[in-house]
């Protein structure tokens, strides 16, 4: 009995050591997870004030950049004012009558850059995320796609209504060319021939 219960004491005295050292591991492992979690949420603090710094400063160059370009097409804008008011009766005038009295027609590399300048229309994309540029570029790419095709379709028109042409050029050589034969067949001299 002595032997049992002896024994029995060094089982209990080994379970409450391995209880002991286990909660010690434990308690460690709870405090490096606390200090894990402390660590990742100070990256993640450092990392959002970094983005908003730095979305803060694109904010600021964006609207430096659209305040120098107002300032610049202002300053445009009063030269070319300027310009035309010093141009005034004198050039401009008579520009305007001569081109008046000639009846100045557009050649067609003006009325093409005209009629792109009308087409063309502008690219806003300073102000786009990642996915509606995606959406613009897609956008864009079926505009042309369907430009492409009317193109292909307007070609192949234009090859259709040549080879037309040409052949009714043809028919049209040909039945002059029999009309002038038989012209000379006929009444000659009060016979027939």
């Amino acid at each position: 009995m002595e032997k049992d219960l002896l024994e029995l004491q060094t089982l209990i005295v080994a379970h409450f050591e391995q209880r002991k050292k286990e909660e010690e591991e434990l308690i460690s492992l709870k405090d490096r997870i606390e200090h894990r979690r402390a660590e990742r949420a100070e990256q993640q603090r450092v990392r959002a004030e970094k983005e908003r710094d730095r979305h803060t400063r694109l904010l600021e160059e964006k609207t430096r950049k659209e305040d120098e370009e107002a300032k610049k097409r202002a300053e445009d804008d009063a030269k070319k004012k300027k310009v035309l008011s010093n141009m005034g009766a004198h050039y401009g005038g008579y520009l305007v009558k001569a081109e008046q009295r000639r009846g100045r027609k557009q050649t067609g590399r003006e009325m093409k850059k005209k009629i792109l300048a009308e087409r063309r229309k502008p690219l806003n994309i300073d102000h786009l995320n990642d996915e509606k540029m995606k959406e613009k570029a897609k956008e864009l790419w079926e505009w042309m796609y369907q430009l492409e095709s009317e193109k292909f379709d307007l070609m192949d028109k234009l090859k259709r209504q040549k080879y037309e042409i040409k052949t009714l050029h043809n028919r049209v050589a040909i039945f002059a060319k029999h009309s002038k034969k038989a012209a000379g067949k006929g009444k000659v001299g009060g016979r027939w021939k």
